[in-house]
């Protein structure tokens, strides 16, 4: 097997142990708000920087610390953080390393929700955001300037499954660090990739983001979001999500535990379908232009396999006949779901300008490489037979 593909179990193996205590197979729901002290010492070693002490579930909780540590392994990280949401691992996170008077800069097709975050709240803390062309990263060497803090990509984006050159940010950023002598954060929101699919600390990163709503969780029914990086680094995002309060429940932590375990399994399925769907898709004579870095007919499909180890499960199309195609398509489905949100076993379609991409400018839809015709679709584990009879059936409707 490809080592940089070692499955759970594997990676077990040769690092510490996955299940390290004895006890329950399934993991225990610690479903409390606070934790009994043996004596009153419990609070001053807490206060002490004693970790060992749980006090508080907005603090910590033993089920979710577990499902941090396999997540943190999982990425090839020492730590992770785990959130109520995406949203809140993001916002938390960037508010942790940036402050008023400081800048971020970012690649600029990203997730509707974290673009609005930029634009709509940000500046109300006086963060100022500027974008950087994927396609000429050169430019990061003009717009980094000594209030940068944070460099922020996606890749692949949302929904328009561009890739951005992770080494490249990284020696740029570096390069930007020994000129302003200054430290700079770089993160990555690798949802769309997931660990299976995209190792980000391989080439540098400082953070990397997920919303284990997604492929982590994989089943559409949990929220959540995992910060992973070095300790020190998740050791200061914590102390911000206590003030923060965005922190992740006990018994969505289970839930998660629960989707970990069919990680690899659902996700290699996923790559499988969605490559095989693509391959379709792209002869379709109503389909103008499909879009997955698995296509060699995609522009940055050299740079996939460069510094992907699969191609993902997310495909989108852009269909003859603008929005009111895409319309007839989604409404057509038998098997796929006209819904919003991705990752999960069942195959999601939706179309970026009603849902993530919703009441944008013709300049920002622009700008993200959004079309009025694109549909998104996250390819799910069914058979690979019945999903193509079923796009086949829908683009029939247009």
């Amino acid at each position: 097997m490809d080592p940089k593909k070692l499955s759970l179990s594997t990676k077990a193996i040769h690092g510490k142990k996955l299940y390290p205590y004895k006890g329950p197979v399934s993991l225990p729901i610690y479903q409390t708000s606070t934790y009994r002290f043996d004596n009153s010492d419990d609070a001053v070693r807490y206060a002490n920087g004693d970790t060992s002490v749980y006090v508080y579930s907005r603090y910590h909780n033993p089920t979710v610390h577990d499902v941090e540590e396999k997540i943190a392994l999982m990425e090839d990280g020492e730590a992770a953080a785990l959130f109520a949401s995406g949203m809140a691992a993001i916002s938390t996170a960037v508010m942790t390393f940036v402050h008023a008077g400081e800048e971020i800069v970012s690649t600029p097709a990203l997730y509707g929700g974290t673009y609005r975050f930029f634009r709509d709240t940000l500046p109300g803390s006086n963060i100022a955001v500027q974008y950087v062309d994927p396609d000429n990263l050169a430019g990061l060497d003009r717009l980094i300037t000594k209030k940068t803090k944070l460099v922020y990509l996606e890749t692949p984006t949302n929904p328009t499954l561009g890739l951005v050159d992770i080494a490249q940010v990284v020696a740029r950023v570096k390069k930007a660090e020994k000129k302003f002598h200054t430290r700079i954060i770089t993160m990555i929101d690798n949802t769309f990739a997931s660990c299976l699919n995209q190792m980000p600390f391989r080439f540098g990163v400082d953070i990397i983001m997920e919303s284990a709503t997604k492929y982590l969780g994989g089943h559409s029914d949990i929220l959540a979001g995992v910060v992973i990086s070095t300790q020190p680094i998740i050791d200061k995002v914590k102390t911000t999500a206590k003030y923060l309060g965005g922190c992740a429940d006990p018994f969505m932590a289970y839930l998660l535990f629960r989707s970990l375990k069919t990680f690899e399994l659902r996700v290699e399925r996923q790559n499988k379908n969605a490559f095989l769907l693509a391959q379709l898709l792209e002869k379709h004579p109503k389909v103008q232009r499909v879009m997955y870095p698995g296509l060699k007919s995609h522009p940055h499909h050299a740079l996939a396999k460069k510094q992907m180890n699969g191609f993902g499960g997310m495909v989108t199309i852009e269909v003859r006949g603008g929005v009111k195609a895409a319309v007839k398509v989604c409404d057509s489905f038998n098997v796929a779901v006209n819904a919003m949100s991705l990752g999960g076993v069942e195959t999601l379609v939706s179309i970026p300008v009603y849902s993530s991409h919703v009441k944008m400018s013709e300049a920002e839809l622009k700008r993200h490489g959004v079309t009025p015709g694109m549909i998104r679709v996250s390819v799910g584990v069914e058979g690979i037979e019945d999903l193509i009879a079923d796009f086949e059936q829908a683009l029939k409707k247009i």
